[in-house]
């Protein structure tokens, strides 16, 4: 009962709240608030800005996904044998995912930094300054920008799934294959690979429904500029709440969002348990 209660408190009575204030006008100070239906739904799927942050969304997702997974996988497979030098390895690339994302924003924000920031001084040193992007300041690149920050944060979390995969591969089948003679890519494809997918399911998972949610690293780093170039769902609705005072609206793009994300969701729990039952 104690569990339950707290549960209906603070996650299925703000559900219901936040369903029936996207159906006001409400700004989120005052007392009172009028009904308007539907319209919040309606202007917050002509927006043109929503239509941004969700494309943003989708780009973000896909490019992290992409990445993240082949880094990660990377990663396993050269340090998958258990040595000390490897478990060094290991921690040093697992570390970065121990920090908040607020700390690893403002670390790149400031190596990214055109001025003063590690990344164009070494241009600078090298002599190509003149190429130096403006990383955070280009709608072109900010968003792959913070992509690279994303990646490096969390490659080495998805690593220890993959090396978990690895680990759990009976070595008779590794012996088998090069008795058949078979190459280093063959016996990836032929044996790693398909043995792994339980564990790749995981990764893709996770990072699908990490990397839609993401909000304090493109907070910190480019609040959703320069021009909505890294605007996404959940800075558009955090906009619209806590800058422009519109809560029924904000509480109409939460509702979408959570639309958008529950079959995320559904997908990363069947993921889970494939998983589960395969090892």
């Amino acid at each position: 009962m104690p569990g339950s209660l707290l549960y209906a408190g603070l996650f299925v009575f703000p559900t219901f709240a936040g369903f029936f204030y996207s159906l006001t006008d409400w700004d989120g100070v005052s007392p009172s608030y009028r009904l308007v239906g539907a319209s919040n739904y309606v202007s917050t799927l002509q927006s043109i800005v929503f239509h941004k942050a969700f494309f943003n969304n989708v780009k973000f997702m896909l490019t992290v996904v992409l990445f993240q997974t082949v880094v990660s996988l990377a990663l396993a497979l050269l340090l998958a044998k258990n040595s000390k030098i490897n478990a060094f390895l290991r921690a040093l690339y697992f570390f970065p995912a121990v920090l908040s994302s607020v700390s690893v924003g403002l670390i790149w924000s400031f190596l990214y930094d055109p001025s003063i920031g590690l990344l164009g001084g070494m241009l600078q040193q090298t002599g190509l300054g003149a190429l130096s992007p403006n990383w955070l300041g280009d709608p072109r690149i900010a968003l792959y920008s913070v992509v690279a920050v994303q990646v490096w944060a969390h490659a080495g979390q998805m690593m220890i799934v993959f090396i978990a995969g690895l680990h759990s591969i009976p070595a008779e089948l590794y012996e088998a294959a090069r008795i058949d003679g078979g190459s280093r890519r063959q016996v990836f494809l032929q044996v790693t690979w398909p043995l792994l997918a339980p564990s790749a399911a995981i990764v893709v998972a996770y990072t699908t429904v990490q990397s839609f949610k993401a909000f304090d690293l493109i907070f910190t780093m480019t609040d959703g500029g320069p021009n909505y170039g890294t605007e996404i769902l959940t800075t558009y609705i955090y906009h619209l709440a806590f800058a422009n005072y519109s809560f029924g609206m904000a509480s109409a793009g939460s509702v979408l969002f959570l639309a958008l994300l529950s079959p995320l969701t559904y997908l990363q729990f069947k993921a889970l348990r494939a998983g589960r039952i395969t090892y």
